[in-house]
């Protein structure tokens, strides 16, 4: 039996892609579509990302931005988190119109039913490779928080979040989060 090797891509191919309405991610030449988030999804990583950009603007620490938006972590790694934050601190990392080049300073992944595994496993291990210091998986259904601080090659979890209490998480001083503001009534 032969195995057929599939080609590797690069974000010159990923660009090229047709604007079809899908949405795709580029993990090591590999191409995975990404699945629309729902209501719920959007409702926390849209508060989530106004708690975070009113903290940054005010303390001038930097920018956040919300998907969809390319992470170029790579010519070969594309990845679109839910919410990225781009600290002043990271020289090294560029914003231009196609969008995050270099490692962000902070990436948040909200977990759903159709990423979970992704989010937990492969995506974590590519912004560790990659070097993004902080990853925060937000778990809708558990409704918490978990903070990561990358420590060597892998992440070390920082902190897990929930329920009424203000904290801060990393990278963030005086953040003053309210986890359960962020996770709207389920319908």
């Amino acid at each position: 039996a032969y195995e057929v090797a599939m080609p590797v891509l690069t974000y010159r191919d990923y660009a090229a892609l047709p604007d079809d309405g899908h949405r795709y991610e580029l993990w090591e030449g590999d191409l995975h579509e990404v699945t629309s988030p729902g209501i719920r999804h959007q409702r926390i990583a849209f508060k989530l990302a106004r708690v975070l950009a009113d903290h940054v603007e005010t303390l001038g620490l930097g920018e956040v931005f919300c998907s969809p938006l390319d992470v170029l972590l790579s010519d070969l790694t594309v990845l679109q988190p839910d919410v990225t934050f781009v600290g002043v601190n990271r020289s090294d990392t560029a914003t231009a119109d196609r969008g995050i080049e270099g490692a962000p300073t902070l990436v948040v992944e909200i977990l759903s039913s159709s990423t979970a595994a992704d989010d937990r496993g492969r995506k974590r291990e590519l912004y560790a490779r990659y070097g993004v210091p902080y990853y925060w998986i937000v778990d809708g259904d558990a409704e918490t928080i978990e903070a990561y601080v990358l420590e060597g090659e892998s992440y070390r979890l920082s902190a897990r979040a929930a329920g009424e209490q203000t904290v801060d998480l990393p990278p963030f001083d005086r953040l003053d989060l309210v986890p359960a503001t962020l996770f709207p009534a389920r319908s």
